[in-house]
């Protein structure tokens, strides 16, 4: 499997892989014009050139046989071009100390503290495929990709998982709070807030702090819990060092999770590292490994070995690659039990096949 940048021909069957899921995504169409012109402008992305406030990085995942399998989406910076909104849950004190009466109410501040910042986005995998690693290779390329060229995102990357939703699509948390303000259901509010209206509906909810007893109880329970679907996604991240810090979504109450560039397990641990070709045993970790090539940015998991400061991977690897024994790669363990920073193994390779 290859994780790479996404072309205007894959649009078909990036289409038909939306087919199959069974609602809309929050931020990527599956209208055929505006997915077109998506995938156009994300080809200039790869190409250097628009800017990091415009910058949409779209890859897609192929599997074995060069079908595509899933997608998913890196932004630039978010906030630049329009106001990007969060809540950031807080507490607000007030006591009555004649009454005895002291009280500690939960409240959310409408803020943009996430301007500048870059964003993992458009997640999406084909149901058969999220056993195995091939969810975990989707969900981590990128960060490979941003350990490589850190000068092109923020130091901070966000996700703004999908929070709280019944099976009517209908969103407790909007439905007591953003519908008093923008006179429509959450299906329609999602809607235009994937075709780029979000900010429009955010400058029309209320400025001042909300305290959070005046929504109702079923809005108060959705407040920072993600959907049951996003539980494999939050796993890998969680493992990669991202956590919720306080930020909630505006429209459906899910949590705003976010990790410092520097800390991301994939992107400290990554290594740059020649390639070696040879045999390798069927205990042989798995690698995250990339090209460290921009237009021509290809990412794949499979087993390798340290070995005397080289990458030992097998012919099909570099094949999947497009590379030669000797390029260099950006690499890291897949899983974090499996890193091997420490103990290089010393594996004796042919003249035929260490190139």
């Amino acid at each position: 499997m290859i994780v790479r940048p996404i072309r205007i021909n894959d649009l078909s069957a990036v289409l038909s892989l939306l087919k199959g899921c069974c609602r809309e995504l929050d931020d990527l169409s599956s209208d055929p014009e505006r997915l077109a012109h998506r995938i156009r402008w994300a080809q200039r992305t790869f190409a250097g050139q628009v800017e990091r406030a415009d910058a949409d990085y779209l890859f897609v995942l192929e599997d074995d046989d060069q079908q595509v399998i899933g997608i998913c989406g890196l932004s630039g910076a978010i906030g630049l071009r329009e106001p990007c909104y969060n809540y950031r849950v807080g507490i607000t004190r007030g006591s009555a100390p004649g009454l005895g009466i002291e009280k500690q109410i939960p409240t959310l501040f409408l803020c943009n503290e996430m301007t500048g910042q870059s964003q993992l986005c458009s997640l999406f995998l084909r149901q058969d495929q999220r056993q195995g690693h091939a969810a975990r290779l989707l969900s981590t390329a990128r960060l490979l990709f941003v350990a490589e060229y850190p000068a092109l995102f923020g130091d901070k990357l966000v996700v703004e998982l999908r929070g709280q939703v019944d099976s009517e699509g209908a969103s407790p948390f909007w439905d007591s709070l953003g519908r008093h303000f923008f006179k429509m259901d959450f299906q329609q509010a999602n809607r235009l807030s994937s075709q780029g209206g979000k900010a429009s509906i955010a400058e029309l909810m209320p400025r001042q702090p909300l305290y959070t007893c005046l929504l109702s109880p079923t809005a108060q329970a959705a407040i920072g819990q993600a959907h049951a679907s996003t539980d494999q996604a939050v796993g890998i991240l969680r493992e990669e060092g991202f956590n919720h810090q306080g930020c909630i979504d505006i429209f459906d109450g899910g949590p705003v999770i976010e990790a410092q560039v520097m800390n991301i397990r994939s992107v400290r641990e990554s290594r740059t590292l020649p390639l070696l070709v040879g045999s390798l045993d069927e205990q042989a970790p798995l690698w995250l490994i990339y090209n460290r090539r921009l237009e021509t940015c290809r990412i794949t998991a499979a087993p390798g070995r340290l070995v005397a400061g080289c990458l030992l991977v097998d012919r099909q690897t570099t094949k999947h690659l497009q590379l030669q024994p000797g390029d260099t790669v950006r690499a890291v363990p897949l899983l974090a039990c499996l890193s091997e920073t420490s103990n290089q193994t010393q594996v004796r390779t042919s003249p035929a096949t260490a190139w």
